[in-house]
């Protein structure tokens, strides 16, 4: 059995070192106790000998067990988000920092200030001491460029605390996931934990082939692959969707992204290599909701039953409007029940109006590109609130803008490009053939 008595600790250790005295003794203590048990729980003692062994210990070196840890110092590591109110002492508290010459620096510091407080979003990570003094504090956020990002860097050096700010690269990963149509296409996501922005990619891409306010069901399904890109090994924001699949009424549409070469603007095709922009855009929205169908609906001013040429586009006062396709500004004024408006003329006799405008940015006989901004979101002439009255007229006869969106032309891929693209549509295709595998799979 080991000498206890063997193991002294002086007066000084044990008040120099209270907590690390108390844990090296402990564990004496628990290989003795080791050394007295082991072993006997299920012996016959009178089948197996027993003898008694006597080793000696020598005296453990507790001082340089103690000098040694006292060296190592404990660094906490915590991680938050930014928010739009945040003081210098409401953030470092969330980050479990209690450091009032590193809230007097941040408060004081123009970098600081300019970059972080008052910010949200911003990715936090922070070191502290076991003292919870700060030893780093690290934001990160987001560009407009899917290339770079920004990183603000708070540091104690031996100087003291010092800022400064920094470019970073971005690192594009790959995700793949998929959702069940189950109401619409946004709550689908959310269930998959798809970003907001993702989703938006898909209705963008799909919307010349699929109404997505109208044309969903229940029992849909898609499948889509997509850039994350990450800071210093964080995601930050998501990049564009790569491929994907949306199985709307049985019928499979699909789309890759595809880019001739780095000097060219990229776009999506179907994997057949037509491409899925076309002549017209689906929405003169990027963003937004249908409010109003192209059908009969009862009229909120004058109280009756009217047929409803056109679609109206729920949005915030001030939202762009984009003009649908290339043409020249026929129009651009007040239009009585129209409120402020804008007609836009295309070929083959086509028109499209844009109406109840809080404000018109081009004039007439002004030629305007496909997605150019024309105006913006109001509440002018017969309107109930603000919102954008569209409407597609051939030859002067009102249409569905839905049904030519996806009756106008679109281009194939260039024919120097073509073999490239077939190679790289065949691994799509591969790839959603296992994707759709697997979401049957775990699919109730």
């Amino acid at each position: 059995m080991p000498n206890t008595d063997d193991f002294i600790v002086t007066e000084h250790q044990t008040r120099a070192h209270p907590w690390t005295v108390r844990l090296v003794v402990l564990g004496v203590m628990l290989v003795s106790g080791a050394f007295a048990v082991a072993g006997f729980g299920n012996l016959d003692r009178g089948a197996v000998p027993i003898r008694q062994l006597v080793e000696s210990v020598s005296n453990l070196s507790l001082d340089s067990q103690i000098n040694s840890l006292s060296k190592d110092k404990l660094r906490l590591y915590r991680t938050d988000t930014s928010r739009a109110s945040d003081t210098a002492e409401s953030m470092l508290s969330r980050l479990g920092v209690s450091d009032k010459a590193a809230a007097d620096f941040m408060r004081s510091n123009p970098l600081v200030r300019e970059s972080l407080l008052g910010k949200q979003a911003r990715l936090l990570n922070a070191e502290v001491d076991d003292d919870n003094h700060l030893l780093k504090l690290t934001a990160r956020w987001a560009t407009d460029s899917n290339e770079t990002f920004q990183r603000l860097v708070v540091e104690r050096t031996e100087q003291g605390l010092r800022a400064h700010r920094e470019t970073g690269e971005l690192k594009p990963s790959l995700r793949l996931s998929g959702g069940l149509i189950q109401t619409s296409l946004f709550a689908a996501t959310d269930e998959a934990r798809i970003p907001d922005s993702i989703a938006v990619q898909l209705a963008e891409i799909f919307s010349g082939d699929i109404d997505f306010h109208r044309a969903l069901r229940k029992g849909d399904h898609f499948t889509v692959s997509y850039e994350s890109l990450e800071a210093d090994g964080e995601v930050l924001k998501p990049g564009k969707v790569l491929s994907a699949e949306f199985v709307n009424k049985g019928k499979s549409h699909q789309a890759m992204w595809f880019q001739d070469s780095p000097q060219k603007a990229g776009g999506y095709y179907n994997l057949q290599g037509q491409s899925l922009r076309r002549t017209y855009l689906a929405s003169p929205l990027a963003f937004s909701r249908v409010s109003s169908g192209f059908s009969m609906r009862f009229h909120p001013i004058f109280q009756t039953w009217r047929a409803h040429l056109g679609v109206d586009y729920a949005a915030a006062q001030g939202t762009p409007v984009r003009s649908v396709g290339i043409g020249v500004v026929e129009s651009a004024g007040n239009m009585g029940g129209y409120g402020n408006a804008v007609v836009v003329k295309h070929s083959n006799g086509h028109s499209t109006v844009y109406a109840h405008l809080s404000k018109m940015l081009v004039k007439r006989g002004q030629s305007v590109a496909q997605g150019q901004t024309v105006g913006l979101v109001g509440a002018t002439g017969w309107a109930t609130g603000p919102h954008l009255h569209f409407e597609f007229r051939v030859n002067g006869v009102h249409k569905d803008p839905a049904v030519l969106a996806r009756q106008s032309e679109s281009i194939p891929v260039p024919v120097h490009a073509r073999d490239e693209f077939n190679r790289q549509a065949s691994q799509v295709a591969r790839q959603l053939a296992s994707a759709a595998v697997a979401f049957a799979d775990n699919t109730p």
